[in-house]
């Protein structure tokens, strides 16, 4: 049996860390009230912003009345031969499964597309995803005209000739430490990038692979296109997955302890006002032609989606690192218990042991 000394030491190294995990537990508890507050003070612009071009589209010409092509080149769709895959995950562990969820469904995605004629880039937001897509596939070749981001696809003119690929899966960007706290900069610098690759036609579809947050138990992995847009305001989901019922009974009893609320927050009210703007039948007075509107404005709506899933990932790994180290305070409340259980049964035993011998040496003499 275990030295009572090497049990009690034990014990204290437990309650140690249990003191760690329940001071992890609160600081996540209250950054995921900011993450949610952020994700929340953002979205009356979103909708406004969707809901003008809603109005645009009602009022300006998006297809070409001739051949039926779609004016804007956002809006153009292409045989997916060149695709960009974002994939956006956490900068540090201790998160549960969050980041192993989100790049296991980056792999199903990559598989989902065996066809070698078409190539795949990734770019990586986030150093757990950096490490895992550098340890399975190549950089991108670098240029002297690249944008600064390491492995960053260079801005070509018409007349140059795009580098060699390093694979038919490659990793052209990599943003490290930028979740901390999203800056609209940030997006809206690899909004420009993302467009711009694909107005030149070098790549024919976006996604961007993220945990979607609605609340701390209505989560799910989506794989969202964002390019070409298929329809104004409405998520086109290529690939989902829900969590399991038993992931959320640990969410609800994590957020019940740290007291965050487990219900999505009421917006009906600023949904229903910004929607009166699209709906509306009064003709507004633009002061540019509305098409040209339309043309200047839509780019922005790829930023704001972009926004809005780095918003959403961050609330959503705080609230995963809120139920890991939930559920590890508990299983060291419950290891401590063990522990003391086997102390007190060594201690038990070394009592009865010296009682024995005392007895027998008396009956000896």
């Amino acid at each position: 049996m275990a030295n009572i000394l090497d049990i009690r030491r034990r014990i204290r190294s437990v309650v140690n860390t249990r003191q760690i995990t329940k001071a992890m537990k609160t600081v996540s508890a209250a950054k995921l009230r900011r993450a949610q507050e952020s994700a929340l003070a953002a979205r009356p612009y979103s909708q406004m912003l969707t809901n003008i071009l809603k109005s645009l589209v009602s009022r300006a010409d998006i297809y070409d009345p001739v051949t039926g092509l779609p004016i804007h080149p956002l809006l153009a769709e292409r045989p997916e031969k060149n695709i960009l895959l974002i994939v956006v995950t956490g900068d540090k562990g201790l998160a549960g499964a969050f980041n192993t969820n989100i790049l296991k469904m980056a792999s199903k995605f990559i598989q989902s597309k065996p066809d070698q004629n078409i190539n795949i880039d990734i770019e990586c937001i986030g150093r757990k995803g950096r490490d895992f897509m550098r340890r399975r596939y190549s950089l991108a070749p670098k240029s002297p005209s690249a944008d600064g981001a390491t492995g960053a696809s260079p801005v070509h003119s018409d007349t140059e000739v795009a580098p060699p690929r390093a694979d038919r899966v490659q990793i052209v960007g990599e943003h490290i430490g930028v979740l901390g706290k999203v800056d609209y900069n940030f997006v809206a610098t690899l909004s420009d990038s993302v467009i711009a690759r694909y107005t030149r036609h070098e790549i024919d579809s976006v996604y961007i692979l993220f945990n979607e947050f609605k609340s701390v138990i209505a989560q799910r992995l989506i794989a969202e296109r964002l390019l070409p847009i298929k329809q104004i305001g409405a998520i086109d989901v290529a690939m989902a997955e829900e969590a399991s019922e038993e992931e959320r009974k640990k969410r609800l009893e994590a957020a019940k302890s740290a007291g965050v609320g487990v219900r999505p927050v009421d917006t009906s009210g600023v949904d229903e006002a910004a929607a009166t703007f699209g709906a509306s039948p009064v003709d507004y007075i633009y002061e540019q032609p509305p098409q040209q509107l339309f043309q200047g404005i839509l780019p922005k709506y790829i930023g704001i989606q972009i926004f809005r899933a780095l918003l959403e990932s961050v609330a959503a790994e705080h609230a995963a690192r809120m139920t890991a180290m939930d559920a590890a305070t508990s299983n060291a409340s419950d290891m401590i218990d063990s522990l003391t259980l086997i102390m007190n049964r060594a201690r038990q035993a070394k009592i009865t042991k010296e009682i024995i011998e005392i007895v027998s040496g008396a009956a000896a003499q």
